[in-house]
């Protein structure tokens, strides 16, 4: 059967991930900072989809983890782009849609509602809301202790 639900979480989901990654990247926290997120996110994108009834192995296709590589790398990205602004302090222009935004704040309603564990997810909307500065979610995603990733 088709799993409408887990294309469009995917589709939104990764693009929290992106404005991640852009800002760790735009805080010149490297590649490696960035495949940790990308990890972590797709992580976290499975937990919050299966919470709401999709199938993990519809992000595991080109509508979530395809798009998650796509989107968390590429210049092209408006999310990606927008992380890179908030990582290096920069205006970025109100005109251009960022669509991680609204699904970065639904999903910590879900998780608040269900105890999920959704950190990087959290981080970005304290982000996108300017709770936090990009030092200070780096901070505290780091200062998680060391643990198995599941799905």
């Amino acid at each position: 059967t088709i799993d409408v639900t887990g294309a469009e979480l995917g589709g939104a989901l990764k693009n929290v991930m992106a404005i991640a990654c852009g800002a760790a990247i735009g805080a010149g926290l490297g590649d490696s900072a960035r495949a940790a997120l990308m990890t972590r996110g797709f992580a976290e994108m499975v937990r919050a989809a299966q919470e709401i009834g999709a199938r993990p192995e519809t992000l595991s296709g080109l509508s979530g983890f395809g798009d998650l590589v796509l989107t968390c790398t590429s210049d092209q990205s408006r999310n990606y782009c927008f992380g890179l602004s908030l990582g290096r302090n920069e205006t970025f222009d109100t005109s251009v849609t960022v669509e991680g935004a609204a699904p970065a704040s639904a999903v910590c309603d879900l998780a608040d509602r269900t105890g999920l564990d959704l950190p990087i997810t959290r981080a970005v909307m304290q982000l996108v809301t300017g709770q936090l500065r990009v030092a200070e979610a780096m901070d505290m995603l780091l200062a998680r202790p060391l643990k198995e990733e599941t799905c």
